[in-house]
């Protein structure tokens, strides 16, 4: 499983602030906030109560229970009796091989592909404890090559195949125990800790973070329906698998494991990786006869480009890989370098797995494939790389992209471009570890007490809150206090309408960060009252704005529907299929980083089919309080007052 920078669009609320320049050098990395981020999902569905969702045991048991309701596969031996390995029909490789670059296990991989199309690959990962820090050795290697089961650390497999409804496949993911062979619900695959399933594989294969719906009536979390996946069956995270990009693995010397006596091998699961693509329009080249044809909103990826490219171009004429690609627009950009030193190496592997539909304005703009997109995502690689140090998303990418000072100033010269601040005083690149104060997006209020909170400041142990203007010219307003300023939250009163400048300076580790501003609009005729919002407030926007797309379920419907429908399937529509909508618009919601909820990026026109037109009332091209941005407004009291329903 590969790992990337997992770039997210920004629909207003501002990118993360600067370090002081006064500061003391930037920590070394990797610099990672509470919780761990390697590996989970960048929006893990946080609860009422801090907790993650997605990294619980019920999420695991909603997973199996969608894809294996049976348990026909809880244990090792099952799940390769029912994916047929050792069966003599099919086609059946194996490969041995060091994984340098992303988890730095020895991995034993066996792919087969059956007559019926469906696909199963078995990983056997080996870490011998000398080398426990999940860096990569050539000790891992060795221990792969001689089947040494003291460092057998776990078996990862991945399969491409059918629901337990049939229909069309789709990948699916489980974890077992090395010595038990049972299916396990969590896994460590980097030292870092056990992550629930599916995450640590879903979160580097394109997989996405859904909420779980309520639960059926045994009492039993059901894990979401996506609507828009061909398969269009719970389960279905629109997962994808990852070709072997070959030339980054490490291979022994001894003879039957060597690179060249691999190779053949090597290109016949890639073929398979292929084969699991569905395809935009059918194609008269023999690799791509077992692919299927793309519904009008599935992605058909860009993974088929780099195995074809790496083997010779179409009719894949050449027998060993060879990873020269680089996308036109990326070289027409005077780009090459970069997507040489830091897409490639570092953001290609998770990002050409992940995107919605196969034409231009179904959000696909997350693969990356062309420098036009990458260049779109600058905002969110500021955050995410430079400031929250949660992308690259494993551990050991993460530590080679910090660790490689081409790829680190190829990274800032490019965000300097784009017009951010990335470097000290001292023009070292500024690294993720120093306190960023996050006081979400602008607020509209009425007059009284509001609680502002700045819980989403990154490396931070301690607060300082100040007004620094407001509507009647004196410094500090006269007309508006704080409360518990040198807290995490403070209660922000006004008595008089008009707009406030609010400022939060977060530290951590005797750290000041840069103070980032916050705009609170006083209106006292707002309506209805920020705290009185409830999700009947925000289902009416989403109805009257988005329904127009978001309304057909089966094929042509995105993964959320915003019309009333039957959700759960009993026939009528009623107020539990409001709780199931209520869920997955929640879900939607990103409370480690308001601003970049899909909730509020999409209406406001980044990230939403191709456009960078807002829908009416999303506009932050306007200021806080304005009737262009009114429903975005609307929206962000409804989080900032914990989105309940």
């Amino acid at each position: 499983m590969a790992a990337a920078l997992l770039l997210s669009s920004c629909g207003g609320g501002g990118d993360e602030g600067d370090v002081n320049p006064s500061s003391p050098p930037e920590p070394p990395p990797p610099g990672l906030s509470d919780p761990n981020s390697f590996l989970l999902f960048p929006n893990p569905q946080v609860q009422p109560d801090g907790s993650l969702q997605t990294d619980t045991v019920a999420y695991a048991e909603a997973y199996y229970a969608a894809i294996d309701p049976t348990n026909a596969k809880d244990n090792l031996v099952k799940w390769k009796a029912a994916n047929g390995f050792d069966s003599g029909v099919g086609t059946q490789v194996s490969v041995v091989f060091g994984d340098t670059r992303d988890l730095g296990y020895g991995r034993r991989m066996t792919g087969r592909q059956n007559p019926d199309g469906t696909i199963a690959v078995m990983v056997e990962n080996f870490l011998v404890e000398a080398v426990a820090s999940y860096t990569y050795s050539t000790l891992n290697l060795d221990a792969a090559v001689r089947e040494d089961r003291r460092w057998h650390l776990g078996t990862s497999t991945l399969e491409f195949s059918p629901g337990p409804g049939g229909g069309a496949s789709f990948v699916k993911f489980f974890n077992f125990d090395p010595l038990t062979g049972e299916r396990t619900l969590a896994a460590d695959l980097d030292g870092q800790g056990e992550k629930a399933m599916p995450s640590p594989c879903a979160t580097c294969h394109g997989g996405r973070g859904d909420p779980l719906t309520p639960p059926d009536a045994g009492g039993n979390p059901l894990f979401p329906l996506l609507a828009n996946g061909a398969s269009i069956t719970r389960g279905d995270l629109l997962a994808r698998m990852q070709p072997l990009e070959v030339d980054r693995f490490d291979f022994h010397t001894l003879p039957g494991f060597t690179r060249a006596d691999q190779e053949a091998a090597l290109k016949t699961l890639n073929m398979m990786v292929l084969c699991s693509y569905p395809i935009a329009a059918p194609s008269a080249f023999p690799e791509d006869a077992c692919r299927r044809v793309a519904n009008i909103n599935e992605w058909s990826g860009t993974a088929d480009a780099l195995i074809k490219s790496a083997y010779g171009g179409d009719g894949l004429p050449n027998a060993l890989y060879a990873d020269s690609f680089v996308p036109s627009t990326y070289a027409a950009a005077g780009q090459t370098a970069l997507y040489q030193n830091v897409v490639a190496p570092y953001c290609r592997a998770c990002h050409l797995v992940r995107g919605i539909g196969q034409q231009a304005d179904r959000q696909s703009d997350i693969d990356l494939h062309t420098f036009a997109k990458f260049q779109g995502q600058a905002g969110r690689t500021r955050a995410h790389v430079i400031d929250r140090g949660n992308m690259p998303l494993a551990k050991i990418v993460f530590e080679g992209f910090w660790g490689d000072p081409t790829s680190v100033n190829l990274i800032a010269t490019f965000l300097e471009g784009e017009g951010f601040n990335v470097r000290g005083t001292d023009g070292a690149v500024l690294r993720p570890g120093r306190p960023v104060a996050v006081p979400g997006p602008d607020r509209v209020v009425r007059q009284g007490p509001t609680t502002l909170s700045g819980g989403q400041s990154l490396y931070a142990d301690s607060y300082r809150w100040t007004i620094v203007s407001g509507p009647n010219g004196t410094v500090p307003p006269t007309n508006a206090t704080l409360t518990s300023a040198d807290s995490v939250e403070t209660t922000f009163t006004a008595t008089a309408d008009g707009t406030y400048v609010v400022q939060l300076v977060a530290s951590g580790a005797g750290v000041d960060s840069t103070p980032t501003p916050l705009n609170v609009v006083v209106n006292n005729a707002l309506a209805p009252a920020p705290m009185a919002l409830r999700f009947a407030d925000v289902k009416a926007v989403l109805q009257a704005g988005c329904a127009g797309c978001h309304s057909v379920p089966g094929f042509l419907a995105p993964p959320i529907v915003f019309t009333d429908i039957d959700r759960n399937g009993d026939a009528i529509v009623d107020a539990t299929d409001d709780l199931w909508f209520f869920t997955e618009v929640r879900g939607r919601v990103n409370f480690t980083d308001v601003a970049a909820s899909p909730l509020l990026r999409k209406p406001s026109g980044a990230h939403h089919a191709g456009s960078p037109a807002a829908l009416p009332g999303f506009d932050t091209g306007v200021a806080a309080g304005q009737p262009g941005r009114a429903n975005y407004d609307l929206i962000v009291n409804w989080i900032s007052n914990g989105a309940p329903q």
